[in-house]
Protein backbone atom coordinates (compact mmCIF):
# COMPACT_ATOMS: atom_id res chain seq x y z
CA UNK A 1 0.00 0.00 0.00
CA UNK A 2 1.21 3.57 -0.72
CA UNK A 3 3.34 5.22 1.85
CA UNK A 4 2.16 8.12 3.42
CA UNK A 5 4.92 10.02 1.89
CA UNK A 6 4.48 10.18 -1.43
CA UNK A 7 7.72 10.60 -4.08
CA UNK A 8 8.72 13.52 -5.49
CA UNK A 9 10.06 11.40 -8.48
CA UNK A 10 6.48 11.56 -10.50
CA UNK A 11 6.64 9.83 -14.44
CA UNK A 12 3.82 10.84 -16.74
CA UNK A 13 0.94 8.92 -17.52
CA UNK A 14 -1.12 7.94 -20.30
CA UNK A 15 -4.72 7.88 -20.34
CA UNK A 16 -7.27 6.25 -22.97
CA UNK A 17 -10.74 6.79 -22.03
CA UNK A 18 -13.32 4.73 -23.96
CA UNK A 19 -16.43 7.47 -24.74
CA UNK A 20 -16.95 10.99 -25.43
CA UNK A 21 -20.28 11.08 -23.38
CA UNK A 22 -21.35 12.60 -20.11
CA UNK A 23 -18.62 10.41 -18.18
CA UNK A 24 -15.93 10.72 -20.39
CA UNK A 25 -16.01 14.46 -20.87
CA UNK A 26 -15.82 14.72 -17.26
CA UNK A 27 -13.19 12.38 -16.77
CA UNK A 28 -10.86 14.22 -18.54
CA UNK A 29 -11.26 17.48 -17.52
CA UNK A 30 -10.52 15.66 -13.93
CA UNK A 31 -7.33 13.98 -15.30
CA UNK A 32 -6.20 17.76 -16.70
CA UNK A 33 -6.97 19.50 -13.33
CA UNK A 34 -5.05 17.02 -11.62
CA UNK A 35 -2.10 17.35 -13.83
CA UNK A 36 -2.23 15.01 -16.29
CA UNK A 37 -1.54 16.02 -20.09
CA UNK A 38 -1.29 12.82 -21.80
CA UNK A 39 -5.26 12.07 -22.30
CA UNK A 40 -6.98 10.65 -25.43
CA UNK A 41 -10.89 9.68 -25.61
CA UNK A 42 -11.42 7.21 -28.18
CA UNK A 43 -15.29 7.92 -29.44
CA UNK A 44 -16.86 5.31 -32.08
CA UNK A 45 -19.36 8.21 -33.21
CA UNK A 46 -18.83 11.52 -34.87
CA UNK A 47 -19.44 14.12 -32.32
CA UNK A 48 -19.47 13.99 -28.53
CA UNK A 49 -22.87 13.45 -26.37
CA UNK A 50 -23.18 9.46 -25.83
CA UNK A 51 -26.90 8.79 -24.66
CA UNK A 52 -28.02 12.56 -25.18
CA UNK A 53 -26.54 12.49 -28.71
CA UNK A 54 -28.08 8.89 -29.94
CA UNK A 55 -31.31 9.61 -28.05
CA UNK A 56 -33.56 12.49 -30.58
CA UNK A 57 -36.95 10.92 -30.40
CA UNK A 58 -40.25 13.31 -30.11
CA UNK A 59 -40.14 14.41 -26.42
CA UNK A 60 -36.90 13.24 -25.17
CA UNK A 61 -36.25 15.12 -21.49
CA UNK A 62 -34.13 14.25 -18.81
CA UNK A 63 -36.03 12.98 -15.46
CA UNK A 64 -33.85 14.45 -13.22
CA UNK A 65 -33.70 18.56 -12.70
CA UNK A 66 -31.52 20.33 -14.90
CA UNK A 67 -29.47 22.05 -12.44
CA UNK A 68 -28.68 18.73 -10.51
CA UNK A 69 -28.29 16.92 -13.89
CA UNK A 70 -25.09 19.04 -14.46
CA UNK A 71 -21.18 18.99 -14.14
CA UNK A 72 -20.77 20.21 -10.58
CA UNK A 73 -17.44 22.50 -12.01
CA UNK A 74 -19.86 23.97 -15.17
CA UNK A 75 -23.50 24.86 -13.94
CA UNK A 76 -25.72 26.34 -16.65
CA UNK A 77 -27.27 29.22 -16.13
CA UNK A 78 -29.54 29.01 -19.33
CA UNK A 79 -31.76 25.67 -18.73
CA UNK A 80 -34.88 26.38 -20.25
CA UNK A 81 -36.67 24.55 -17.98
CA UNK A 82 -36.79 22.43 -14.58
CA UNK A 83 -36.17 19.34 -16.46
CA UNK A 84 -34.22 19.97 -19.72
CA UNK A 85 -35.18 18.65 -22.80
CA UNK A 86 -32.75 16.23 -24.61
CA UNK A 87 -31.38 18.85 -27.01
CA UNK A 88 -30.58 21.02 -24.67
CA UNK A 89 -28.57 18.61 -22.95
CA UNK A 90 -26.83 18.00 -25.81
CA UNK A 91 -25.77 21.14 -26.50
CA UNK A 92 -24.72 21.78 -23.09
CA UNK A 93 -22.09 18.73 -23.66
CA UNK A 94 -20.72 19.85 -26.63
CA UNK A 95 -20.28 23.49 -24.91
CA UNK A 96 -18.02 22.05 -22.27
CA UNK A 97 -16.09 19.88 -24.27
CA UNK A 98 -15.28 22.91 -26.39
CA UNK A 99 -14.90 25.30 -23.40
CA UNK A 100 -13.02 23.26 -21.34
CA UNK A 101 -10.41 21.56 -24.46
CA UNK A 102 -11.76 18.36 -24.48
CA UNK A 103 -12.41 18.38 -28.02
CA UNK A 104 -8.83 18.29 -29.19
CA UNK A 105 -8.21 15.79 -27.27
CA UNK A 106 -11.20 13.17 -29.09
CA UNK A 107 -10.87 10.64 -32.01
CA UNK A 108 -14.25 10.88 -33.38
CA UNK A 109 -15.13 7.83 -35.79
CA UNK A 110 -12.51 5.31 -33.83
CA UNK A 111 -14.34 2.47 -32.16
CA UNK A 112 -12.02 0.68 -29.80
CA UNK A 113 -12.17 -3.07 -31.16
CA UNK A 114 -9.57 -4.83 -28.17
CA UNK A 115 -7.65 -3.76 -25.06
CA UNK A 116 -5.03 -5.89 -24.10
CA UNK A 117 -3.01 -5.57 -21.19
CA UNK A 118 0.80 -6.52 -22.13
CA UNK A 119 4.14 -6.34 -20.00
CA UNK A 120 2.04 -3.49 -17.44
CA UNK A 121 0.56 -1.62 -19.97
CA UNK A 122 -2.69 -1.56 -21.97
CA UNK A 123 -3.18 -1.74 -25.87
CA UNK A 124 -5.29 -0.85 -27.65
CA UNK A 125 -6.74 -1.73 -31.08
CA UNK A 126 -9.70 -0.01 -32.87
CA UNK A 127 -11.64 -1.25 -36.20
CA UNK A 128 -10.64 1.13 -38.42
CA UNK A 129 -7.18 -1.34 -37.35
CA UNK A 130 -4.93 1.76 -35.68
CA UNK A 131 -3.26 0.82 -32.39
CA UNK A 132 -2.32 2.78 -29.18
CA UNK A 133 -1.19 2.18 -25.39
CA UNK A 134 -1.49 3.48 -22.11
CA UNK A 135 -0.67 3.15 -18.52
CA UNK A 136 -4.23 3.64 -17.32
CA UNK A 137 -8.10 2.97 -18.96
CA UNK A 138 -11.10 4.74 -18.61
CA UNK A 139 -14.07 2.86 -19.56
CA UNK A 140 -16.61 5.79 -19.77
CA UNK A 141 -18.93 3.71 -22.11
CA UNK A 142 -22.20 4.17 -20.04
CA UNK A 143 -24.88 1.50 -19.59
CA UNK A 144 -27.60 2.69 -22.25
CA UNK A 145 -26.15 2.33 -25.86
CA UNK A 146 -26.56 -1.23 -27.01
CA UNK A 147 -30.26 -0.95 -28.07
CA UNK A 148 -32.40 -4.04 -27.04
CA UNK A 149 -34.14 -5.19 -29.94
CA UNK A 150 -36.55 -7.62 -29.37
CA UNK A 151 -37.11 -11.36 -30.88
CA UNK A 152 -40.14 -11.14 -32.57
CA UNK A 153 -41.81 -13.41 -34.95
CA UNK A 154 -41.63 -11.55 -38.25
CA UNK A 155 -40.27 -8.36 -37.10
CA UNK A 156 -38.31 -7.82 -40.32
CA UNK A 157 -41.29 -8.60 -42.53
CA UNK A 158 -43.43 -4.67 -41.69
CA UNK A 159 -43.12 -2.89 -44.96
CA UNK A 160 -43.59 0.79 -42.97
CA UNK A 161 -40.89 2.44 -41.25
CA UNK A 162 -39.79 0.38 -37.93
CA UNK A 163 -36.87 1.78 -35.96
CA UNK A 164 -35.42 1.48 -32.22
CA UNK A 165 -36.00 4.79 -30.10
CA UNK A 166 -32.46 5.38 -29.77
CA UNK A 167 -31.92 5.46 -33.30
CA UNK A 168 -35.08 7.34 -34.61
CA UNK A 169 -35.35 7.88 -38.17
CA UNK A 170 -36.35 11.97 -38.58
CA UNK A 171 -37.00 11.06 -42.21
CA UNK A 172 -40.26 9.25 -41.76
CA UNK A 173 -43.12 11.32 -41.85
CA UNK A 174 -45.44 10.69 -38.39
CA UNK A 175 -48.17 13.34 -38.45
CA UNK A 176 -51.39 11.89 -39.66
CA UNK A 177 -49.74 8.39 -39.63
CA UNK A 178 -50.81 5.13 -37.35
CA UNK A 179 -47.89 4.78 -35.29
CA UNK A 180 -47.29 1.70 -33.03
CA UNK A 181 -44.90 2.13 -30.03
CA UNK A 182 -43.41 -1.19 -28.23
CA UNK A 183 -43.02 -0.63 -24.52
CA UNK A 184 -43.68 1.32 -21.98
CA UNK A 185 -40.77 2.60 -19.93
CA UNK A 186 -39.69 5.81 -19.88
CA UNK A 187 -38.45 6.65 -23.67
CA UNK A 188 -42.03 4.96 -24.74
CA UNK A 189 -44.12 7.21 -22.28
CA UNK A 190 -41.94 10.36 -23.49
CA UNK A 191 -42.71 9.04 -27.22
CA UNK A 192 -46.36 8.50 -26.36
CA UNK A 193 -47.06 11.97 -24.95
CA UNK A 194 -45.31 13.72 -27.53
CA UNK A 195 -47.22 11.60 -30.86
CA UNK A 196 -50.86 11.38 -29.31
CA UNK A 197 -51.44 14.59 -30.69
CA UNK A 198 -49.90 13.96 -34.25
CA UNK A 199 -50.66 10.93 -35.19
CA UNK A 200 -54.03 10.21 -36.90
CA UNK A 201 -54.03 6.55 -34.43
CA UNK A 202 -51.68 5.94 -31.81
CA UNK A 203 -51.34 2.64 -30.43
CA UNK A 204 -49.14 1.75 -27.54
CA UNK A 205 -48.34 -2.15 -26.89
CA UNK A 206 -47.93 -2.66 -23.48
CA UNK A 207 -46.55 -5.82 -21.77
CA UNK A 208 -46.72 -4.72 -18.13
CA UNK A 209 -47.86 -1.68 -16.67
CA UNK A 210 -45.79 1.54 -15.10
CA UNK A 211 -46.81 4.05 -12.05
CA UNK A 212 -46.35 7.04 -13.56
CA UNK A 213 -45.10 9.28 -11.08
CA UNK A 214 -46.63 13.43 -11.96
CA UNK A 215 -43.97 15.94 -12.67
CA UNK A 216 -45.01 19.27 -13.86
CA UNK A 217 -42.55 20.74 -15.82
CA UNK A 218 -42.29 24.81 -15.13
CA UNK A 219 -40.19 26.95 -17.20
CA UNK A 220 -37.13 29.16 -15.78
CA UNK A 221 -38.04 32.65 -16.88
CA UNK A 222 -36.03 34.95 -18.90
CA UNK A 223 -35.40 36.88 -14.90
CA UNK A 224 -34.57 33.46 -13.27
CA UNK A 225 -32.07 32.97 -15.77
CA UNK A 226 -30.39 36.29 -14.90
CA UNK A 227 -30.10 35.52 -11.55
CA UNK A 228 -28.21 32.25 -12.19
CA UNK A 229 -25.46 34.41 -14.73
CA UNK A 230 -25.63 37.45 -12.16
CA UNK A 231 -25.39 35.36 -9.38
CA UNK A 232 -23.31 31.83 -9.83
CA UNK A 233 -23.80 31.12 -5.88
CA UNK A 234 -27.47 31.03 -6.16
CA UNK A 235 -27.47 28.18 -8.90
CA UNK A 236 -24.95 26.15 -6.93
CA UNK A 237 -27.43 26.64 -3.76
CA UNK A 238 -30.35 25.22 -5.90
CA UNK A 239 -28.07 22.75 -7.05
CA UNK A 240 -27.31 21.68 -3.19
CA UNK A 241 -30.95 22.23 -2.32
CA UNK A 242 -31.96 19.52 -5.46
CA UNK A 243 -29.48 17.47 -4.38
CA UNK A 244 -30.77 17.38 -0.45
CA UNK A 245 -34.14 16.74 -1.61
CA UNK A 246 -33.82 13.86 -4.25
CA UNK A 247 -31.61 12.20 -2.06
CA UNK A 248 -33.60 12.62 0.98
CA UNK A 249 -37.26 12.05 -0.29
CA UNK A 250 -36.28 9.87 -3.55
CA UNK A 251 -32.52 8.13 -3.48
CA UNK A 252 -32.29 6.58 0.01
CA UNK A 253 -36.46 5.68 0.00
CA UNK A 254 -36.12 3.15 -2.56
CA UNK A 255 -33.13 1.33 -0.66
CA UNK A 256 -35.82 0.46 2.60
CA UNK A 257 -38.71 -0.67 1.48
CA UNK A 258 -40.41 0.34 4.52
CA UNK A 259 -39.42 3.72 4.50
CA UNK A 260 -42.26 6.97 5.13
CA UNK A 261 -40.50 8.20 2.22
CA UNK A 262 -41.68 5.22 -0.22
CA UNK A 263 -45.04 5.57 1.08
CA UNK A 264 -45.10 9.20 -0.13
CA UNK A 265 -44.14 8.08 -3.61
CA UNK A 266 -45.98 5.48 -3.97
CA UNK A 267 -49.36 7.49 -2.77
CA UNK A 268 -48.31 10.30 -5.33
CA UNK A 269 -48.22 7.08 -7.96
CA UNK A 270 -51.72 5.58 -6.64
CA UNK A 271 -53.05 8.94 -6.73
CA UNK A 272 -52.02 10.01 -9.91
CA UNK A 273 -53.41 6.96 -11.59
CA UNK A 274 -56.95 7.46 -9.72
CA UNK A 275 -57.36 10.73 -10.76
CA UNK A 276 -56.31 11.06 -14.22
CA UNK A 277 -57.64 8.30 -15.92
CA UNK A 278 -61.79 8.36 -15.39
CA UNK A 279 -62.43 4.82 -17.16
CA UNK A 280 -62.44 2.30 -14.54
CA UNK A 281 -61.50 -0.44 -17.10
CA UNK A 282 -58.66 1.70 -18.82
CA UNK A 283 -57.42 2.87 -15.25
CA UNK A 284 -57.01 -1.04 -14.31
CA UNK A 285 -55.16 -1.87 -17.39
CA UNK A 286 -52.54 0.85 -16.57
CA UNK A 287 -52.68 -0.25 -12.72
CA UNK A 288 -49.14 -2.17 -12.03
CA UNK A 289 -49.58 -5.77 -10.28
CA UNK A 290 -46.29 -4.86 -8.06
CA UNK A 291 -44.98 -1.78 -5.68
CA UNK A 292 -44.67 1.66 -6.92
CA UNK A 293 -40.78 1.98 -7.77
CA UNK A 294 -39.99 -1.79 -7.86
CA UNK A 295 -39.26 -1.01 -11.49
CA UNK A 296 -37.48 2.24 -12.58
CA UNK A 297 -40.38 4.79 -11.84
CA UNK A 298 -41.34 6.61 -14.62
CA UNK A 299 -42.35 10.31 -14.53
CA UNK A 300 -44.48 12.12 -17.04
CA UNK A 301 -46.58 15.64 -16.45
CA UNK A 302 -49.17 14.09 -19.59
CA UNK A 303 -48.92 10.46 -20.17
CA UNK A 304 -52.57 9.63 -18.85
CA UNK A 305 -53.73 12.30 -20.69
CA UNK A 306 -52.16 11.11 -23.80
CA UNK A 307 -53.30 7.66 -23.94
CA UNK A 308 -57.08 8.56 -22.66
CA UNK A 309 -57.08 10.90 -26.16
CA UNK A 310 -60.10 9.56 -28.81
CA UNK A 311 -57.03 8.33 -31.39
CA UNK A 312 -54.97 6.77 -28.93
CA UNK A 313 -55.29 2.29 -28.00
CA UNK A 314 -53.66 0.72 -24.97
CA UNK A 315 -53.03 -2.91 -26.03
CA UNK A 316 -52.54 -5.22 -23.23
CA UNK A 317 -52.71 -8.91 -25.56
CA UNK A 318 -49.33 -10.47 -26.08
CA UNK A 319 -48.04 -9.78 -29.25
CA UNK A 320 -47.86 -13.20 -31.45
CA UNK A 321 -45.95 -11.86 -34.72
CA UNK A 322 -45.44 -8.69 -36.48
CA UNK A 323 -46.83 -9.21 -40.35
CA UNK A 324 -46.10 -6.52 -43.47
CA UNK A 325 -49.23 -4.34 -42.15
CA UNK A 326 -49.15 -4.34 -38.44
CA UNK A 327 -48.71 -6.07 -35.06
CA UNK A 328 -50.97 -9.56 -34.87
CA UNK A 329 -51.81 -9.76 -31.15
CA UNK A 330 -52.83 -13.09 -29.40
CA UNK A 331 -56.23 -12.49 -29.97
CA UNK A 332 -55.83 -12.68 -33.29
CA UNK A 333 -56.36 -9.15 -34.09
CA UNK A 334 -54.26 -7.73 -36.81
CA UNK A 335 -52.80 -3.86 -35.51
CA UNK A 336 -52.69 -1.73 -38.97
CA UNK A 337 -49.86 0.32 -38.64
CA UNK A 338 -47.72 2.87 -40.78
CA UNK A 339 -44.75 2.94 -38.35
CA UNK A 340 -43.55 1.04 -35.45
CA UNK A 341 -40.59 2.34 -33.01
CA UNK A 342 -39.76 -0.28 -30.06
CA UNK A 343 -39.37 1.58 -27.06
CA UNK A 344 -37.59 -1.58 -25.58
CA UNK A 345 -34.41 -0.15 -23.82
CA UNK A 346 -31.20 -1.04 -23.24
CA UNK A 347 -29.04 -4.25 -22.67
CA UNK A 348 -27.87 -2.51 -19.64
CA UNK A 349 -25.53 -5.29 -18.60
CA UNK A 350 -22.96 -4.93 -21.64
CA UNK A 351 -20.94 -1.77 -20.48
CA UNK A 352 -17.57 -1.54 -22.15
CA UNK A 353 -18.55 -5.12 -23.90
CA UNK A 354 -18.38 -6.37 -26.84
CA UNK A 355 -15.02 -5.08 -26.33
CA UNK A 356 -12.68 -7.36 -25.94
CA UNK A 357 -10.65 -6.66 -23.04
CA UNK A 358 -7.93 -9.29 -22.27
CA UNK A 359 -6.40 -8.83 -18.58
CA UNK A 360 -3.90 -10.05 -16.64
CA UNK A 361 -2.25 -13.56 -17.72
CA UNK A 362 -4.66 -13.58 -20.66
CA UNK A 363 -8.22 -13.65 -18.46
CA UNK A 364 -11.07 -12.06 -20.62
CA UNK A 365 -13.54 -9.67 -19.21
CA UNK A 366 -16.25 -12.09 -21.07
CA UNK A 367 -14.76 -14.54 -18.70
CA UNK A 368 -14.58 -12.91 -15.51
CA UNK A 369 -18.24 -11.67 -16.23
CA UNK A 370 -20.04 -15.10 -17.51
CA UNK A 371 -21.50 -15.37 -14.59
CA UNK A 372 -22.76 -11.22 -13.80
CA UNK A 373 -20.96 -8.10 -14.43
CA UNK A 374 -19.29 -7.35 -11.08
CA UNK A 375 -16.60 -4.72 -9.65
CA UNK A 376 -15.46 -3.58 -6.47
CA UNK A 377 -16.82 -0.79 -5.62
CA UNK A 378 -18.45 -0.43 -9.06
CA UNK A 379 -15.25 1.11 -10.34
CA UNK A 380 -12.63 -1.50 -10.72
CA UNK A 381 -12.63 -5.44 -11.50
CA UNK A 382 -9.76 -7.75 -10.14
CA UNK A 383 -7.34 -9.15 -12.73
CA UNK A 384 -7.39 -6.06 -15.27
CA UNK A 385 -4.71 -3.72 -13.11
CA UNK A 386 -5.00 -0.34 -14.47
CA UNK A 387 -8.83 -0.59 -15.65
CA UNK A 388 -11.40 1.26 -14.34
CA UNK A 389 -15.06 2.26 -14.86
CA UNK A 390 -17.57 5.25 -14.67
CA UNK A 391 -20.78 4.27 -14.36
CA UNK A 392 -19.88 0.70 -13.96
CA UNK A 393 -21.70 -2.39 -12.45
CA UNK A 394 -23.28 -1.67 -9.31
CA UNK A 395 -23.56 1.58 -9.62
CA UNK A 396 -26.25 4.16 -8.11
CA UNK A 397 -28.05 3.77 -11.70
CA UNK A 398 -31.58 3.31 -10.28
CA UNK A 399 -31.49 5.82 -7.74
CA UNK A 400 -28.87 8.85 -8.06
CA UNK A 401 -28.42 11.27 -11.63
CA UNK A 402 -25.03 8.89 -13.24
CA UNK A 403 -23.44 12.46 -13.54
CA UNK A 404 -22.80 13.26 -10.38
CA UNK A 405 -22.35 9.04 -9.66
CA UNK A 406 -19.20 9.49 -12.12
CA UNK A 407 -18.02 12.68 -10.62
CA UNK A 408 -17.82 11.17 -7.70
CA UNK A 409 -16.17 7.87 -8.95
CA UNK A 410 -13.47 9.97 -10.70
CA UNK A 411 -12.59 11.58 -7.84
CA UNK A 412 -12.19 8.10 -6.30
CA UNK A 413 -10.09 7.05 -9.44
CA UNK A 414 -7.81 10.55 -9.89
CA UNK A 415 -6.61 9.41 -5.80
CA UNK A 416 -6.21 5.45 -6.83
CA UNK A 417 -4.03 6.30 -9.89
CA UNK A 418 -1.68 8.76 -7.74
CA UNK A 419 0.95 5.91 -6.53
CA UNK A 420 0.94 4.79 -10.36
CA UNK A 421 2.36 8.80 -10.81
CA UNK A 422 4.96 8.97 -7.97
CA UNK A 423 6.22 5.07 -9.64
CA UNK A 424 5.49 3.80 -6.23
CA UNK A 425 3.23 0.62 -8.57
CA UNK A 426 2.92 0.24 -11.69
CA UNK A 427 -0.07 -1.98 -11.77
CA UNK A 428 -2.88 -1.49 -9.36
CA UNK A 429 -6.38 -3.58 -9.62
CA UNK A 430 -8.82 -4.81 -6.31
CA UNK A 431 -8.04 -8.17 -4.64
CA UNK A 432 -10.91 -10.88 -5.34
CA UNK A 433 -11.01 -10.99 -1.67
CA UNK A 434 -12.23 -7.10 -1.58
CA UNK A 435 -14.01 -8.01 -4.57
CA UNK A 436 -15.78 -11.10 -3.27
CA UNK A 437 -16.68 -8.85 0.29
CA UNK A 438 -18.23 -5.89 -1.21
CA UNK A 439 -20.49 -8.41 -3.54
CA UNK A 440 -21.40 -10.32 -0.56
CA UNK A 441 -22.52 -7.23 1.70
CA UNK A 442 -24.15 -5.64 -1.86
CA UNK A 443 -25.92 -8.98 -2.03
CA UNK A 444 -27.33 -8.89 1.37
CA UNK A 445 -27.98 -5.31 1.42
CA UNK A 446 -30.45 -6.08 -1.59
CA UNK A 447 -33.03 -7.40 0.46
CA UNK A 448 -34.07 -4.38 2.18
CA UNK A 449 -34.72 -2.46 -0.94
CA UNK A 450 -38.07 -1.73 -2.98
CA UNK A 451 -36.25 -3.50 -5.60
CA UNK A 452 -37.12 -7.11 -4.29
CA UNK A 453 -40.53 -6.55 -3.43
CA UNK A 454 -41.82 -8.53 -6.50
CA UNK A 455 -41.05 -7.48 -10.08
CA UNK A 456 -39.58 -8.30 -12.77
CA UNK A 457 -36.80 -4.75 -13.93
CA UNK A 458 -33.58 -4.18 -15.75
CA UNK A 459 -32.21 -3.94 -12.37
CA UNK A 460 -31.95 -7.70 -12.08
CA UNK A 461 -28.82 -10.05 -12.51
CA UNK A 462 -29.23 -13.40 -14.13
CA UNK A 463 -29.92 -14.72 -10.26
CA UNK A 464 -32.44 -12.10 -10.09
CA UNK A 465 -30.35 -9.80 -7.53
CA UNK A 466 -30.54 -6.01 -8.47
CA UNK A 467 -27.46 -5.13 -9.60
CA UNK A 468 -27.68 -1.39 -8.48
CA UNK A 469 -26.30 0.44 -5.18
CA UNK A 470 -28.29 -0.46 -2.88
CA UNK A 471 -27.40 1.28 0.40
CA UNK A 472 -27.97 5.15 1.41
CA UNK A 473 -26.38 7.23 -1.21
CA UNK A 474 -24.33 8.92 1.96
CA UNK A 475 -22.55 5.70 1.67
CA UNK A 476 -21.38 6.39 -1.88
CA UNK A 477 -20.19 9.55 -1.35
CA UNK A 478 -17.89 8.19 1.90
CA UNK A 479 -17.03 5.32 0.13
CA UNK A 480 -15.92 7.40 -3.18
CA UNK A 481 -14.26 9.62 -1.11
CA UNK A 482 -10.45 8.07 -1.01
CA UNK A 483 -9.82 4.45 -1.58
CA UNK A 484 -8.55 2.10 0.68
CA UNK A 485 -5.13 0.67 -0.94
CA UNK A 486 -5.19 -2.94 1.37
CA UNK A 487 -8.55 -4.20 -0.79
CA UNK A 488 -5.92 -3.20 -3.52
CA UNK A 489 -3.48 -5.83 -5.05
CA UNK A 490 -0.56 -3.08 -6.02
CA UNK A 491 2.68 -4.27 -8.09
CA UNK A 492 6.16 -2.35 -8.38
Amino acid sequence: MPSSSISSAQRPLRFIIIGAGLSGIMAAIKLEAAGHRDITIFEKATKPGGTWRDNTYPGIACDIPSHFYSYSFAPNPNWSKRYAPGAEIQSYIEDVAQRFGVRKRIRFGEEIKRCEFVDGRWRVETKLGSWDSADVIIAATGITHHPNIPVIPGIDSFTGATFHSARWNHSVPLDGQRIGVIGTGSSSVQIVSALAERAAKLTLFQRTAQWIMPQENAAYTEADRAQFRNDPNSMQSLRAMLAKRFTESFSNALVDANSPQLKVIETACIANLEQQVTDPVLRERLRPPYRVACKRLVVSPDFYRAIQRPNAALVTEGIERIEPTGVRTRDGQLHELDVLVLATGFKTDRFMRPIDVVGRDGVRLESAWAVRPRAYKTVATPGFPNFFMLNGPNCPAGNYPLIEVAELQMQYIVQLVEPLRAAQYREISPTEMSTARFDAERIEATKKTVWVTGCNSWYMDTDGVPAVWPWPIEKFYADMAAPNFRDYECVA
